[in-house]
């Protein structure tokens, strides 16, 4: 029972003698300082990736639906994605009910070209046999006219001439007639070549239909694991889900071979940011591998994406190493380098104040602070490189010191300045 109230009442007596020895009034604050580091100083981006294989095989739908209308491609069916699949392997299965109905459009269509060129072949024969009739009558009546003159040859010339003027008229209305006959047969004969294409594009329209019907099941071009497509958004298509008829990708088949990290950049660090950067790359589902890789490509245009609060920039990092763990869709940790300064004079970012945009440091002077202005270098997440103003044994204030009013300010010489 003593001992459960002894070791309170010593921490109580230690606290109190402390509170005495030490003062239970002072409210000086405590200064918090530092001295320049130097060595190697590294400029780095740093940013979450996703790994993806730099050359697929795309599985893709059916090309050619939007001639028919078809804007988009509803998926059924889909097997899992990471399944090893062998060529001509099931993939997908889309819906075909959209291209069902533009079938159907078009067998009602075909039918009624069908009745056209029927129609067409009815109408010529009818009006050809018309026109053929016609053209014997005319023979005939041309006959009688020819009699008549003959006949003509007893009777006074009068009606000699007026048999002749007849005759006349019968051989000229013949050769009309004829003339008009072998006009009708072309006219129908381009009819029924109009009406007969007609028809041909219909029965080529059902067949081309029919054709990528077939192609709603997907199977596999090549070998290979499967990847799903990705929207735009980054989320992977599932069943239920449309594709665009413009790009029916339905999923692709990586090459392991040579892999890439796809990154985005904020809007700041994308100007430090160029092709060629070396760059170091983790997994964090492997922390122990480290692997490298350069820069290959940055987007010239900003886009929104989802889960980041401004602007970003796609930036592309083409892994040096082939390694069997490397799976698309794998977090990656890229540390882009931007510099490297081997032998670099440094201080963290606390100790820098910016005053009426130039740039100090509180560093002690003996007992006393003394404001000192200095020229920066290169910057970093924690640290700036200072190149003029303070040297390695000084001393910098992290904090501004709280009376600042007499404190001494020392600028940097005017050639420094305006270097």
């Amino acid at each position: 029972m003593k001992k459960k109230y002894l070791i309170p009442a010593i921490a109580f007596v230690l606290s109190l003698g402390a509170w005495f020895i030490f003062g239970g009034e002072s409210t000086e604050a405590i200064e918090l300082t530092t001295r320049p580091s130097q060595g190697e100083f590294v400029v780095d981006v740093t940013s979450t990736g996703e790994l993806r294989a730099k050359n697929s095989t795309e599985i893709t739908g059916p090309q050619g639906v939007r001639e028919f209308r078809v804007n988009n491609l509803t998926i059924q069916r889909l097997i899992p994605e990471g399944t090893i699949v062998k060529e001509g392997d099931f993939i997908a299965e889309l819906d075909r009910s959209e291209i069902m109905g533009k079938l159907q459009d078009a067998q009602l269509d075909l039918q009624s070209a069908e009745s056209q060129v029927t129609q067409a072949q009815l109408d010529s024969t009818l009006e050809l046999s018309q026109a053929r009739d016609n053209l014997i009558n005319l023979e005939f009546a041309l006959e009688e006219r020819q009699i008549e003159v003959d006949q003509s040859q007893y009777e006074s010339p009068a009606v000699q001439r007026q048999a002749e003027i007849s005759l006349d008229k019968a051989r000229r209305q013949l050769a009309q007639e004829t003339k008009n006959y072998q006009t009708k047969v072309k006219q129908n004969e381009a009819k029924l070549r109009e009406v007969e294409a007609e028809l041909t594009k219909k029965q080529n329209e059902i067949r081309k239909i029919r054709e990528l019907m077939t192609q709603f099941t997907v199977y596999a071009p090549d070998q290979g694991m499967v990847i799903y497509r990705r929207n735009w958004d980054g989320s992977k298509i599932t069943e239920g889900e449309q594709i665009s008829a413009w790009s029916p990708v339905v999923a692709e088949l990586p090459d392991f071979s040579v892999m890439e990290s796809v990154t985005y950049i904020n809007e700041v660090d994308i100007q430090k940011v160029a092709l060629g950067q070396k760059v170091t790359i983790g997994l964090d589902a492997v922390p122990d591998k480290k692997l490298t890789g350069t820069v290959t490509d940055v987007a010239n245009i900003g886009e929104q994406r989802k889960n980041y609060d401004s602007k970003v920039f796609e930036v592309i990092i083409e892994i040096n190493e082939r390694d069997s763990l490397l799976r698309p869709a794998m977090t990656t940790s890229n540390k882009i380098l931007i510099n490297r300064t081997n032998d670099a004079l440094f201080v963290p970012l606390e100790a820098v104040h910016a005053v009426d945009s130039l740039s100090f440091v509180f560093k002690k002077d003996g007992i006393y602070p003394l404001m000192q202005q200095v020229e920066l270098g290169e910057m970093n997440d924690n640290s700036v490189v200072i190149y003029n103003g303070v040297s390695i044994d000084d001393e910098l204030y992290l904090t501004v010191p709280e009376d600042t009013a007499g404190v001494e300010r020392k600028m940097l010489s005017e050639p420094i300045t305006k270097r």
